[in-house]
């Protein structure tokens, strides 16, 4: 009994210490950071411009419409003309699947309830099986909209009107935000996201060197304040410039080749180097110094337009290391042991992949398991919440599908953080700004002015919420819960009664998904990190695989850049999954903490290992395809290494580092073109061995 109590009081302690520092994190990700605000002022302008236009032509589904603007805000920064077409497209698809499916059942409800169901399965499959999952959100939201339309037993050209009327909201929105996106956006994104580097890599080493000097505390304190300021933005303004580059297939300037993973380390760089800088203890350690000193060297050679190569002397760190420093030094050295440019002339192949050449589904994403489970559980959700609010008979709490197709379809982890996410924003968006402004404002508001200054002070704060690296899904979530609540029409609301029952829809709705993701069917973050690691060590397989593979050079390179466009975009996603890890509320929560630290350090030292052979098959002659048969068989280890790997890690059971194998032919190390590539093959797959058992 007294063991129990021990370890009840110190999990009792640690939660309620949680409040506290989770207010301190809202209060450091409110923080303005750079682009900040003239993100958050270009979906205001877009929503102001939306707004009028959708009030001047009398257009139905204003709280849809409004909200697109924050939809594809977010999971497309750099707007394009091709995302909006491809977004049109859905919109009129399901508009067109809606009308097939009454015309061909006669309206029957049944096959109604039976389409939703399907269609609301097929959108979480698309959300996690395409590489442009809003096309799944559109197409769910979109459909679940007007196939309610017709339980209202109206006439039905009036019905057919509406559907087509809601795909001119939705095009009047989607062009608003494009046109403010290309008239305001960043018009050098190239440079802007090289600036970025720059600043980052520039605070980075001012701070070590003040360590390395044993600068006073004030100024080490000042230093470390601003990468931490920095730190606060995360990777998103840096990943939102690269997108914008791919969407739009920009020039990439002087932008180093595999930038995407080299974000993502650099992010993690930087929040290691925050956490140690802020400790500032009164003298440095001579040891600490001199470490501090060769850090800060090598961040001033990765500073852009520094002729002097940088080194790769600094250690990854021990196994089982959980030192800021070791932290550091790890972060830094994944990023010193990525490939350098192979080819000036080559040098825009690699920096990034345009998305024509990006597939739309990603491969052997429909046979995995977990993804029809997601889809599965959407369509349960949504299934039932269609049918309570039937079978009540209270067409008010309709916004309850609409709610789960909004706020489910984004991501098949991190359930718990935005379960609380997804309230707080219901809360603040729905309660205190949509039915407050119903009750002390709309009756007082007579001009389009009025709802102007309404729509902007609201679009601004979602918008500014929602440009935070954290906690960015409560800003979608408070304007997404306002436009429900307070935008019924076309007319400012008089009764509280519709505002109320749009609000208890939404608590539907996240009652539902609660008692679904959380309670009948719950997948840990730390699950789904694991998964994710164990997907990154198999691409690794097919990379060092396809070499052998007996195809022709072309066909071989664009397998590869399929490969490694879903490597980035995983191992950008296993670092945002790391930061929901602490919501997982558990007994095993500190471990499960150390172990996404762990994993994250194990994806970036595979991160560099898988574009050490990417490069390589870049830098071959057109025709020149190497399979000596030593090379072959280190690769063909290699690769079995890397599915044992995987295979245990997404088990959850313990791995025993391997020893480092050695080519048979030692010419191979000689080799004045493919000598250095083996070394390295060799030598990191020795660390990500190391960083792997770790996970034990």
């Amino acid at each position: 009994m007294a063991t129990a109590v021990a370890d009840v009081v110190p999990l009792a302690s640690k939660l309620t210490s949680l409040p506290r520092a989770w207010v301190h994190a809202l209060l450091q990700d409110l923080e303005p950071v750079p682009g900040r605000l003239g993100s958050t002022m270009r979906v205001v302008l877009a929503s102001i411009i939306a707004l009028l236009l959708l009030e001047a032509l009398q257009m139905p589904f204003l709280s849809i419409g409004m909200y697109f603007i924050f939809l594809i805000g977010r999971d497309s920064p750099a707007v394009s003309l091709r995302s909006g077409v491809f977004s049109f497209a859905i919109v009129l698809f399901a508009i067109a699947v809606e009308l097939g499916v009454v015309i061909l059942t006669d309206n029957d409800p049944v096959a109604r309830l039976l389409s939703v169901a399907v269609v609301t399965f097929v959108s979480g499959l698309l959300v996690v099986t395409t590489n442009t999952p809003p096309l799944g959100s559109t197409f769910g939201l979109i459909y679940c909209t007007v196939i309610s339309l017709w339980e209202l037993h109206a006439p039905a050209d009036r019905l057919v009107k509406s559907s087509l009327y809601l795909l001119g909201t939705f095009c009047i929105s989607l062009g608003s935000a494009i046109v403010v996106e290309y008239i305001f956006g960043v018009r050098n994104p190239a440079a802007a996201l090289q600036e970025q580097r720059h600043v980052r890599y520039s605070a980075l080493e001012t701070l070590f060197r003040l360590y390395a000097n044993d600068a006073p505390p004030a100024q080490r304190f000042e230093a470390a304040s601003k990468v931490s300021r920095i730190a606060i933005a995360g990777q998103a303004g840096m990943i939102a410039l690269y997108n914008t580059i791919v969407e739009r297939d920009l020039d990439t300037g002087t932008l180093p080749i595999a930038i995407r993973p080299r974000i993502t380390m650099l992010a993690q760089l930087m929040d290691n180097a925050a956490a140690f800088g802020l400790q500032n203890p009164v003298t440095v350690d001579p040891e600490v110094q001199l470490r501090c000193a060769r850090i800060a060297d090598e961040c001033h050679r990765l500073l852009p337009g520094v002729p002097t190569e940088p080194s790769s002397s600094l250690r990854p760190g021990p196994e089982g290391s959980y030192t800021l420093l070791d932290r550091v030094e790890g972060s830094l050295h994944a990023i010193l042991t990525m490939p350098l440019d192979i080819n000036p002339t080559k040098n825009r192949e690699l920096v990034s992949l345009p998305s024509h050449k990006v597939p739309f589904f990603i491969p052997g994403a429909l046979r995995q398991v977990e993804n029809i489970a997601f889809g599965l559980k959407i369509s349960l959700c949504a299934t039932f919440c269609y049918i309570f609010y039937h079978a009540v008979a209270w067409p008010g709490i309709a916004t309850s599908v609409t709610t789960v197709l909004v706020t489910g379809l984004s991501s098949t982890g991190a359930i718990k953080q935005k379960l609380v996410f997804r309230l707080l924003g219901a809360i603040i968006g729905g309660f205190f700004l949509g039915i407050g402004a119903t009750v002390f404002l709309f009756p007082h508001m007579d001009s389009i002015t009025s709802l102007v200054v309404l729509e902007s002070v609201v679009a601004f704060i979602s918008a500014w919420v929602a440009a935070g690296p954290k906690f960015n899904y409560i800003g979608l979530q408070i304007a997404f819960s306002f436009y429900v609540v307070a935008f019924e029409g076309l007319s400012a609301p008089t009764e509280l009664a519709p505002a109320r029952d749009r609000l208890a829809g939404i608590l539907i709705a996240l009652a539902a998904m609660w008692l679904v993701f959380d309670q009948l069917w719950p997948v840990r973050t730390i699950t789904v990190m694991r998964r994710g690691f164990a997907s990154v060590l198999r691409l690794g397989a097919d990379l060092l695989n396809l070499l052998d593979s007996g195809k022709e050079k072309e066909i071989i390179l664009r397998d590869a850049d399929v490969l490694r466009d879903r490597l980035g975009k995983t191992v950008a996603g296993l670092r945002s999954s790391n930061t929901a890890v602490p919501y997982d509320f558990s007994p095993d929560r500190d471990r499960h903490i150390q172990e996404g630290d762990a994993i994250l350090r194990a994806t970036l030292t595979a991160a560099a290992l898988f574009w050490n052979e990417i490069a390589m098959l870049h830098s071959l002659q057109e025709e020149e395809v190497p399979v000596q048969p030593a090379r072959r068989e280190l690769r063909d280890h290699l690769a079995a290494r890397l599915l044992v790997m995987a295979d245990l890690v997404a088990e959850h059971q313990p791995v025993v580092p391997e020893s480092t194998p050695e080519p048979t032919n030692q010419g191979l190390l000689e080799d004045p073109q493919l000598g250095e590539y083996t070394e390295h093959l060799i030598a990191r797959h020795a660390e990500l061995e190391k960083f792997v058992a770790a996970l034990n």
